[in-house]
């Protein structure tokens, strides 16, 4: 794999769906240099499984430490709003602009709404009990925590009862945006503290990945 990573995507020959970096910079917390170091990752994430310089859905699961043959309901919502043109893939832009949410001085009204859209899984608008107890069940799954179906139920019931406001069965927006102030613990996964110094951060990824290529 290493081999054909270095002869398939370099520096000088950019990725299909590369922008320019002070652009990037313009839009997100992220400096030009950090644009710089997230793009050596990106050519890492976007060839590990298909060398076509794009990131796929198995190779977004890879990255998140999850099996590419395991269907993950957090995972796939996750690659869904990084998808931002809706074409199955995550273009370098999509993944930059998407990561900067994240970033430790992003706006938090961008934190809360990613996350809205996170629980949104049917894209309606508002977050259903069915979509709010499908998320919590992968989360939890995820951190390998596993509850009763009963225990979920009391978490989902005692979040309705605080969130939906309007009592109509669903949160909308506005009423997500109250509790997540009432409980911003709620999106504290929506900052990564390492990408306030991304370029120290990952060069050191990119470097053991790189020797770890040389024996695949």
């Amino acid at each position: 794999m290493g081999c054909f990573f270095s002869t398939s995507f370099s520096k000088k020959v950019k990725t299909p769906g590369y922008e320019d970096p002070t652009v990037l910079a313009s839009e997100t917390p992220f400096k030009v240099s950090e644009v710089d170091a997230l793009y050596e990752l990106y050519l890492k994430l976007s060839n590990s499984i298909i060398q076509d310089g794009l990131i796929h859905k198995e190779e977004f699961q890879l990255a998140l430490f999850i099996n590419e043959n395991q269907k993950n309901l957090f995972a796939d919502r996750l690659f869904d709003l990084f998808d931002v043109k809706r074409n199955g893939v995550i273009e370098f832009g999509e993944f930059v602009r998407s990561l900067g949410v994240f970033h430790p001085n992003a706006a938090l009204g961008d934190k809360i709404a990613f996350a809205f859209r996170l629980y949104d899984l049917r894209q309606t608008g508002y977050i259903e009990r069915e979509e709010l107890k499908e998320m919590v069940s992968a989360l939890l799954h995820e951190s390998d925590l596993f509850l009763s179906d009963e225990m979920i139920e009391s978490i989902v019931d005692k979040t309705f009862k605080d969130a939906d406001t309007k009592d109509d069965g669903r949160i909308d927006e506005d009423e997500w945006k109250a509790f997540v102030s009432q409980h911003p613990s709620l999106i504290k996964n929506m900052t990564l503290p390492y990408l306030k110094d991304i370029t120290m951060a990952f060069p050191s990824f990119i470097a053991r990945t790189e020797v770890e290529d040389t024996y695949v």
